[in-house]
């Protein structure tokens, strides 16, 4: 019996967790998600964290796949169009504009899918922004560090009367010419 009310919990858990997203119309995707940092995976293992601007660029870094180098990528003004009907997406070298669908999962998550290919998705939850605005609002102080260095150290060893200082021999040194660096021909 208790094993028919786990699984039937679970069960209504299922179909409830798909129900509690709330498909966000171009305007309120826009609220939600510009000018936020958001870190993503998607279906096809891709990862990473990037920001989509008010102005409609992009900036943030990406791995393919889940695997091999992490990529910086900078897409210009007006990649991300917000229209009447839908959040789309105009990139130089595509023949067609990918227009998207976004669910709110939660206040700080969301999925973003291209319209027409639901398996096609990532899912983007917000990371950090407060941590990147109070790194960049106050910096480290450079006279911390050079007070730091300036006072006396209690730890040291003392030296009392250092006897005498001699220097190691030195050889005859040869001297060889550096190698030449060349401008590439490329």
């Amino acid at each position: 019996m208790t094993m028919r009310s786990v699984i039937g919990a679970v069960a209504a858990l299922a179909f409830t967790v798909p129900a509690a997203a709330e498909t966000l119309n171009p305007e309120q995707a826009r609220q939600f998600i510009a000018g936020k940092m958001f870190a993503f995976t998607c279906f096809d293992g891709s990862k990473g964290a990037g920001r989509i601007h008010h102005d409609g660029s992009v900036a943030g870094s990406i791995q393919f796949s889940g695997q091999g180098p992490v990529r910086y990528a900078r897409l210009p003004v007006n990649t991300i169009q917000v229209k009447p009907n839908a959040v789309c997406a105009s990139i130089k070298g595509i023949p067609f504009e990918p227009c998207f669908n976004v669910d709110k999962t939660d206040q700080v998550s969301f999925r973003g899918s291209v319209s027409g290919m639901g398996f096609a998705y990532c899912d983007f939850r917000k990371h950090g922004n407060q941590i990147l605005a109070t790194r960049s609002e106050k910096p480290r102080s450079l006279r911390a560090r050079l007070a730091r260095a300036e006072a006396p150290r209690s730890d040291a060893p003392k030296t009392e009367g250092v006897s005498r200082v001699e220097a190691a021999p030195t050889g005859s040194v040869r001297a060889e010419p550096l190698p030449e660096l060349r401008k590439s021909t490329d």
